[in-house]
């Protein structure tokens, strides 16, 4: 993991809500805020008045437009425009609560990269989930931690903290790229989003710390989530993230040997070094600035393969 600048005791905190049609969940949640840094309303083209609702009961607040259509896209938006040192991802349907978002702070002053939020550890809990999604829940969560060598215990769960800082290193699809002409998603950009960022923070070793939520039930309205089709693209999201670790691995590598000069390559392999050639001059070892992950262009085509 790259070495981090000195983070703040007193980070500034940055709630990034995805919001279509939540004006009535909105008028609820907004007043219930902590005091912030900011809050960032990425507004998924509603119908309602989700805007001027959110402006009226904060006035402060900052809207921005997602750029294409999904949850996943609506995050990276208001990634894009966050200032602060720290983001919360919050949900606009009341399920989050908002007292806890001072317990996932701590967590990051404390010493972790990224606040994970679960349901299944002690002083977690969910009024929301079924027996059907809690089976199908702890199944891709157990299938997540044996593919990708992970502990966690709930996969799936968008109530999440992190450093601004690791925002280069989970390479998120900008909030540019033009939407699919035959009105689909691009991958990454659906309820997919979480899976994606758990794989990516563990790919990427950052240090991750389980926080305890207690999901609420959504107030109003009805949720976008379909439990078997979201369901599989969650467990598509697993199967691409493996290989897209796995590229990054053998990019990182590649770039480390491009580094070594070249003798010290061949004696790396000694039936290829030629007969009775000097020994390389010792020198300082090399560390490689490679990213972890795959950097963009290794991986676009596994991006369109998986979409």
């Amino acid at each position: 993991m790259p070495a981090r600048t000195v983070r703040p005791a007193d980070p500034r905190v940055s709630v990034v809500i995805p919001a279509r049609n939540e004006a009535r969940n909105l008028e609820i949640i907004l007043p219930k805020l902590p005091p912030v840094y900011e809050v960032i309303l990425v507004d998924g083209n509603s119908v309602d008045d989700t805007i001027a609702t959110a402006q009226r009961v904060m006035p402060d607040i900052r809207v921005v437009h997602q750029t294409r259509k999904g949850k996943g896209n609506a995050l990276a938006c208001g990634f894009e425009a966050v200032t602060g040192d720290v983001v919360v991802m919050f949900d606009a349907d009341c399920s989050a609560d908002p007292d806890e978002i001072p317990r996932f702070v701590q967590a990051l002053v404390e010493g972790a990269d990224v606040a994970k939020g679960t349901r299944y550890s002690l002083g977690g809990g969910s009024d929301d989930i079924t027996i059907v999604r809690n089976l199908g829940n702890r199944g891709l969560n157990m299938l997540c931690n044996i593919i990708l060598g992970t502990r966690y215990s709930d996969l799936c769960y968008g109530y999440n903290a992190f450093w601004a800082d690791v925002l280069p290193e989970i390479g998120l699809l900008s909030s540019e790229l033009p939407k699919p002409s035959d009105g689909s998603m691009l991958w990454g950009d659906g309820f997919e989003i979480e899976t994606v960022l758990t794989c990516r923070w563990s790919a990427a070793e950052l240090a991750i710390t389980e926080v305890p939520s207690h999901e609420k039930l959504r107030v109003h309205g009805s949720s976008n989530l379909n439990a078997v089709t979201d369901g599989i693209r969650v467990l598509k999201s697993i199967m691409h993230e493996r290989r897209r670790a796995a590229i990054g691995r053998s990019e990182v590598r590649r770039a480390a040997m491009s580094l070594v000069p070249p003798a010290e390559q061949l004696a790396a392999v000694p039936h290829a070094a030629a007969p009775h050639a000097a020994p390389a001059a010792p020198h300082a070892p090399v560390h490689a600035a490679a990213p972890v992950g795959a950097p963009v262009a290794a991986v676009a085509s596994l991006e369109e393969e998986v979409a």
